[in-house]
């Protein structure tokens, strides 16, 4: 039990398979997201789901569980003012409040360690519920 307590404080480790999945939205443009879960009996975070270029900010939000916890990345396109073209890294950590105690507990405590491995993430949000995640949340910080 000893084990289990120390590495619940200090998070889970990160599988090599993640940190190159999300180097492959960022650098490649491969994706427009990932969801990433954390493996239990790995003891680390693996990737659940990519979605590819053409999946909207719908699809994005769908494909996570209304009932459990999750992290995200999503890379959101949009055009400035001054009509230029940007793109801005979001790191979303999904926590909503129907899910597991435990699971909160979880996630809560290994995503700092995770989002360290994660260079260049943009902006990072919270959410609970559907709402504070909202396509109008994102195109509201990312300007």
């Amino acid at each position: 039990m000893a084990f289990r307590r120390a590495n619940a404080s200090s998070g889970m480790g990160v599988a090599e398979h993640s940190k190159s999945t999300y180097m492959e939205l960022q650098r490649k443009k491969v994706f427009r997201y990932v969801i990433f879960k954390i493996d239990e009996k790995k003891n680390e975070v693996v990737v659940e789901k990519t979605g590819g270029p053409a999946e909207s900010y719908d699809d994005f939000t769908a494909s996570m569980p209304e009932n459990d916890c999750r992290y995200a990345v999503y890379d959101f396109d949009f055009v400035t003012s001054e009509n230029c073209q940007k793109s801005k890294i979001f790191f979303i950590a999904w926590s909503p409040s129907v899910s597991r105690i435990r699971s909160k507990m979880l996630y809560a405590t290994s995503k700092d360690r995770f989002r360290r491995e994660l260079e260049g993430i943009h902006y990072e949000i919270q959410a609970t519920d559907p709402t504070e995640m909202d396509l109008e949340v994102i195109r509201e910080r990312a300007r």
